[in-house]
């Protein structure tokens, strides 16, 4: 009876606040239960009780912090994670002896804070309060006198600008970060990213107790040398270690910018991510790629995912398992190839760069050393297998750290990161520099003989290129005048000069620069090797970066290519009349003899088959980025259907030609085989449909999966015959990728899904148009019809040729815009 009485002062307490409270704080007179929140001054967070997954069984709840205008909700601490509230309401208060805690519904304790330091005082005036940093504070006096608790020393899975990942010995908190359980219980689950302390400061992501997956790499004064690059990534990071604290942090230059560091339980990984354009991009994520994993190549090996066999032995050493080793297993690592003379003066030390320190939270840190002192204590140590400088801030070198294990957990990076000294015999050093000498020679004896051939090469080219440079232009020019279509203005081609400003601006669209040759090697290095994007039916495609910094795409038409000049010109004459937010934008174009050039603007997240059909990268793109990357492309197709001077038809529709710019925009690219109509023509025919339809394209951005690597061989059915299936089933959700595990908006999936059948129908006349495409995908309340059979062959033989997703090719209509 006494609890069911406390249960009833409880709520009739609780009753005078509102559902939904516009205060920061609580005090000792006050609480917050059931629907109830805290919101800080900003509104930048919010604190309160939630059941997770959008409350689905509304049995469990807990009380967390998440972010106030960012729809989810995304959570980004959990106070009593491992003790949900099962079955009954929750109240969250601040005790007679100063600390938060949780009540149920018979005035258990669910959870409370840890008790206030001896320093902290607690008072009448005890209040806690939530801050817009997402710290939820409790002082001791609610004023500006000393932190009781704070939520910040206590994080779940989420680090957020300014919270500390590490150790505070003083006040015997250990800070880690832990993933939920599942997406829908927030209990810790079985990775860990934590510091091992000892050594130099290193950081740790563990599965389940002791299994290390990857580390940051040992931090050096400067950088944690397994992330060399973070510096550049729009966030400043500090590491501080002393004998009293050691940690991490993070902050963002732009305060306006939401950003959360989360290791991710489902990927096994931590990841960066950025509030941007209405949902949460992936920033960067780690591990990333094989080299990412801990200790991949076994002792004394390191790895370099540049190189095709990615693990090779320090200088000095060789496989301890050559059969192992071909085999493609290197974690036994290596060993050396002469044994150490160890006090018998015959050993010496061999520099290596670009690595990621080895492991080091075995390793002795000297602070007070030079590095030739600490050469000196190597060498009379017969354990110590290698030595680097402890503290390279600033360029300079302080203090030493001393490898007495095995070297573990190194990698090689294409720029600098810090001389480690590796302890060899001194004959594999002399071997060592007698092979580097040998290259050297070799190297310059090679030189000289190619600089003759290609010298003497170049006068007989020199010769010819005179003789046939102004036939070949004037041929090529002839070509383009004469392909140009009445009426529709001229793609001009002028001379080629040094001065040429190769930026297109909105002039310029009918009169598209001529760009010189020798500027466009410039920026691609001589199309480079490292600076090409990819290869296509045109040519390959190299990044190029021009003397102002702008950086382009170069398309190069290659001597193999199945297009011709033909294609080349139909390109340049219509993109050079196309702009819009959906389509690649085209700068200029270059003939020079047999070069055939297209510069474009350039995509930074190259094209969107490599992201949703990527087993790693597709995790990134959640479902609301995929709605309007859907939506873009609806878009784009819109315009060269029915808004653009000419009507275009793309004919070569597919994931790999929708480019992704810095912000997931989709790009339409590629219109090398476009059909242009006139613009008053309302019906017209083609033939050649090589391509995808954007039903299709919706169904794999849905599913993750490429409608012509798909089949299902128990139901004879390939994805456009399973999703047809499905839907008549009423079990379209099924389609759904399931690395999105949920997170999806279930009535725009399925509007989706609808339209996208509706685009493949097996009659061309019942397929809506791309104006009616886009408004039913992008309203609600649009009256959607119901699809009929896809017009794909449903079953195991899909051609790879003109129909190489499976579709039907058929003479198609302006009219039936989506299915092109």
């Amino acid at each position: 009876m006494k609890a069911r009485a406390l249960c009833i002062l409880l709520a009739a307490a609780s009753f005078f606040l509102p559902s939904s409270t516009s205060t920061d704080r609580i005090d000792r007179a006050a609480s917050i239960s059931g629907n109830q929140t805290l919101v800080s001054p900003g509104g930048v967070f919010e604190l309160g009780f939630f059941s997770p997954g959008g409350g689905a069984d509304g049995t469990r709840k807990y009380l967390g912090i998440w972010y106030a205008k960012v729809p989810g909700p995304t959570v980004v601490w959990v106070a009593n994670r491992q003790s949900p509230l099962v079955n009954s309401p929750g109240v969250l208060r601040i005790s007679a002896d100063g600390r938060l805690v949780i009540l149920d519904g018979r005035n258990a304790t669910v959870w409370s804070s840890a008790t206030a330091p001896a320093t902290a005082t607690i008072t009448s005036r005890a209040s806690a309060r939530l801050l817009d940093d997402g710290n939820f504070v409790l002082r001791s006096d609610g004023g500006g006198g000393g932190v009781a608790w704070q939520s910040f020393d206590y994080p779940t899975d989420t680090l957020l600008p300014g919270m500390k990942l590490g150790v505070d010995n003083r006040a015997g908190i250990t800070r880690n970060i832990t993933s939920w359980t599942s997406p829908t219980d927030p209990a810790p689950g079985a990775y860990t990213f934590k510091l091992v302390t000892g050594g130099l400061p290193q950081f740790f992501l563990f599965r389940g107790p002791a299994t290390r997956i990857y580390t940051s790499g040992p931090w050096n004064g400067a950088m944690l040398t397994g992330v060399p690059h973070l510096r550049s990534q729009g966030f400043s990071f500090v590491v501080e270690s002393g004998p009293d604290e050691t940690y991490y942090s993070y902050y963002i230059r732009n305060a306006s910018v939401l950003s959360r560091f989360v290791v991710d339980g489902a990927a096994g990984q931590l990841q960066r991510f950025v509030w941007s354009n209405g949902a949460w991009s992936n920033f960067w994520y780690y591990p990333s790629d094989p080299c990412d994993g801990y200790a991949k190549c076994g002792p004394f090996g390191y790895c370099n995912s540049a190189q095709s066999s990615l693990c090779s032995c320090l200088p000095g050493f060789v496989p301890r398992s050559p059969d192992q080793w071909n085999l493609r297993d290197a974690s036994g690592g290596c060993v050396r190839t002469t044994n150490l003379s160890c006090g018998g003066g015959g050993d010496g030390f061999w520099v290596v760069n670009r690595m990621k320190l080895p492991e080091a939270t075995n390793a002795t840190v000297y602070a007070g050393m030079t590095l030739e002192q600490c050469r000196e204590v190597c060498l009379g140590n017969c354990s110590c297998r290698a030595y680097a400088a402890a503290d390279v801030a600033g360029g300079g070198s302080r203090g030493c750290v001393i490898w007495g294990v095995d070297l573990l957990d190194m990698r090689q990076y294409s720029t600098p990161v810090q001389d480690v000294y590796i302890r060899l015999a001194q004959s594999d050093i002399d071997a060592l520099k007698a092979a580097e000498a040998n290259r050297r020679r070799s190297g310059k004896t090679t030189v000289i003989a190619i600089v003759c051939a290609i010298s003497g090469v170049l006068l007989m080219a020199a010769i010819c290129c005179c003789f046939w440079r102004t036939k070949v232009r004037r041929r090529l020019q002839s070509k383009m005048a004469s392909s140009a279509p009445s009426g529709g203005g001229n793609c001009k081609v002028r001379k080629p000069r040094l001065d040429v400003d190769w930026k297109c601006s909105e002039k310029d669209v009918d009169d598209l620069p001529l760009i010189d040759l020798d500027a466009i090697l410039a920026a691609t290095d001589n199309f480079a090797e490292e600076n090409k994007l990819g290869e296509g039916g045109f040519g390959p495609v190299y990044l190029g970066k021009f003397e102002d910094g702008q950086k382009v795409a170069v398309k190069r038409m290659s001597q193999r290519s199945v297009q011709g000049v033909q294609e080349f010109t139909n390109e340049v004459k219509l993109i050079s009349k196309l702009q819009h937010r959906n389509l690649v934008r085209l700068l200029g174009f270059c003939i020079d003899d047999d070069e055939r050039l297209l510069i474009y603007e350039y995509m930074d997240n190259q094209s969107l088959d490599t992201f949703i059909f990527d087993e790693g990268k597709r995790k990134l793109i959640g479902w609301q980025k995929r709605f309007e990357i859907i939506l873009g492309i609806a878009r784009g197709l819109l315009y060269l259907h029915e808004d653009s001077r000419f009507r275009i038809i793309h004919r070569d529709m597919k994931a790999s030609n929708v480019l992704l710019d810095r912000d997931m925009i989709p790009k339409i690219s590629d219109f090398g085989i476009a059909r242009m109509f006139g613009g008053d023509q309302t019906t017209a025919y083609t033939l050649k449909v090589i391509g995808t339809y954007l039903g299709v394209i919706v169904l794999e951005i849905v599913t993750g999966k490429k409608n012509r690597g798909f089949y299902d061989p128990e139901l004879d059915l390939t994805l456009l015959g399973y999703a047809y299936m499905l839907w008549k089933g009423g079990r379209s959700a099924e389609l759904v990728d399931e690395v999105m595990d949920g997170g999806f908006n279930h009535s725009e999936v399925l509007r989706c899904i609808q339209v996208a059948l509706l685009c493949v129908d097996v009659q061309p006349r019942n397929r809506p148009t791309m104006s009616s495409v886009v408004m039913m995908l992008a309203s609600e309340n649009a009256t959607v019809p119901e699809p009929n059979e896809p017009g794909v062959n449903i079953g195991k033989n899909t051609s790879d040729t003109d129909s190489s997703y499976g579709l039907t090719t058929r003479s198609v209509t302006t009219t039936e815009t989506c299915t092109r």
